[in-house]
């Protein structure tokens, strides 16, 4: 396991450098006070950084281009998704100073990557955010980027210092992999916020932080953590981790059980694994119960049974999904109190200072809302914070949308939820209109859900 350093900002020297990459194919020039300016922005804190004057920053100029990265989006919207375009502006690449190289991005191997875009026409706001699960800095382009940019905000996201299967080997300690993505998104905040006052000419107004799963448990942390950086933020089904549990070792052993035939629907249900959501249980075998646990094990547990040890270097795909009978037996509540303290370095209270909108879908098959977000509601009534909360259950949401091109008959894509969250959550800041209570929020009848979603509660609009 590999230190990462360099993630204090006051120990950071300044070294960016402002290079411009080639524009894309049939790329026109916007004007010249666009590009001028793109050389006045430096990332303070910046190892390195490339700047491009371009004439769309949202995917649909981008696919295609070094700028953005559509495989790593792959499944997390669905296919008929309206995104908005010809929103020009400058965007700068780079990385602050670290010592893993999981993210070979640009060719770079280097961790740390960030993405910040300035649209030509701001709002005075900027959006920052984390990426989710173990993808990297353009995982949320389409779902995120995309949409608040043509709003006027400026972007930032970040890669949260290390990436891939193999994040758990960052640091030195267990827990140091994903503390370090709570740093991460700090130090990007401080910088994206300066580099957005070099571009405009002042700080932004209002800043916000938003995420998906990882992403979310990181807008959690924030708000927590630093509520004098942000003004807001959007959790949509973040990951819940807490000391004592519940968290992802204490669902998932069962699903991986599961796997092994030694447990039941039953079992499932009682970790709190929705009834209903059963048709999803075979592509999260597949795809996600065994892998997520042998890494998260391996983070925060490593010296668990050598029996069934994490995924290691030079692993085959198969090896690192084949479900294990030791983890299957796992027993989170009976570690050692080092590992419940590794936990605890990462861990949620509740404690919000900032407004926050949380969003779960009640057919999540990865981080089951019953063992998630039911769970961290409770800790922010709990902690005296629930003025500043709301949450809202999306009937027939999964944890990533693109199972909805599967099952159009039986999900919805939370994305368009999302961005009705989001709208709310800027009226709630910035005019003080109160977004409706918490509640469920209904899957259409006629099933035309891509690109629209009411979150108002007609029985009870506001609290």
């Amino acid at each position: 396991m590999r230190p990462s350093r360099g993630v204090p900002l006051a120990a950071v020297t300044l070294v960016a450098a402002a290079l411009t990459w080639p524009t894309p194919a049939g790329a026109t020039v916007v004007g010249e006070d666009h590009c001028t300016r793109q050389a006045r922005v430096h990332v303070p804190g910046a190892a390195f950084q490339q700047s491009a004057c371009l004439p769309d920053l949202t995917t649909t100029g981008l696919a295609g281009t070094p700028y953005t990265d559509m495989a790593d989006q792959a499944g997390l919207t669905a296919r008929g998704t309206r995104t908005p375009s010809g929103v020009p502006g400058v965007q700068i690449d780079g990385y602050f100073p670290d010592s893993s190289h999981f993210n070979t991005t640009h060719g770079w191997r280097h961790d740390a990557q960030f993405v910040i875009r300035l649209p030509d026409h701001w709002n005075g706001g900027l959006v920052v955010t984390g990426a989710p699960g173990t993808r990297k800095q353009y995982a949320t382009d389409t779902a995120i980027s995309d949409q608040v940019l043509a709003e006027g905000y400026a972007y930032a996201a970040t890669d949260k210092g290390n990436s891939g299967a193999d994040f758990y080997r960052d640091g030195t300690r267990p827990g140091d992999a994903v503390a370090e993505w709570n740093a991460r998104t700090t130090q990007l905040t401080l910088a994206a916020r300066r580099a957005v006052a070099q571009r405009y000419g002042h700080t932004p107004r209002r800043t916000y932080m938003t995420g998906i799963s990882n992403g979310g448990y990181l807008t959690r942390w924030q708000l927590e953590n630093h509520p004098e950086l942000y003004d807001g933020g959007v959790d949509w089904e973040g990951a819940l981790w807490t000391a004592n549990g519940p968290n992802l070792l204490t669902s998932l052993p069962t699903a991986v059980a599961r796997m092994l035939g030694s447990a039941g629907d039953e079992d499932m249900y009682a970790v709190g694994f929705a009834r209903g959501s059963e048709f999803l249980w075979p592509y999260h075998e597949k795809a996600y119960w065994g892998v997520t646990q042998k890494i998260y094990r391996a983070e925060f547990d490593p010296s668990y049974d050598p029996g069934c040890p994490g995924p290691t270097v030079g692993s085959t795909a198969d090896q690192i999904l084949a479900p294990c009978a030791s983890d299957a037996a796992y027993d989170y509540a009976s570690r050692p109190a080092s590992v419940h303290r590794a936990v605890a370095r990462v861990s949620l209270t509740g404690r919000i200072g900032r407004p926050l909108i949380t969003l779960h879908g009640d057919l999540d098959a990865l981080l089951p809302k019953a063992a998630d977000s039911d769970v961290y509601a409770r800790m922010v009534d709990a902690s005296g914070r629930g003025r500043l909360h709301r949450y809202y259950t999306i009937q027939g949401g999964t944890h990533v949308d693109g199972l909805y091109d599967t099952y159009p008959d039986r999900l919805r894509p939370i994305l368009p939820c999302y961005r009705s969250a989001f709208d709310a959550l800027v009226s709630w800041v910035e005019q003080g209109a109160r977004p409706p209570a918490d509640h469920t929020v209904a899957r259409p009848a006629d099933g035309k859900v891509v690109d629209s979603c009411a979150l108002a509660d007609p029985a009870d609009p506001v609290r």
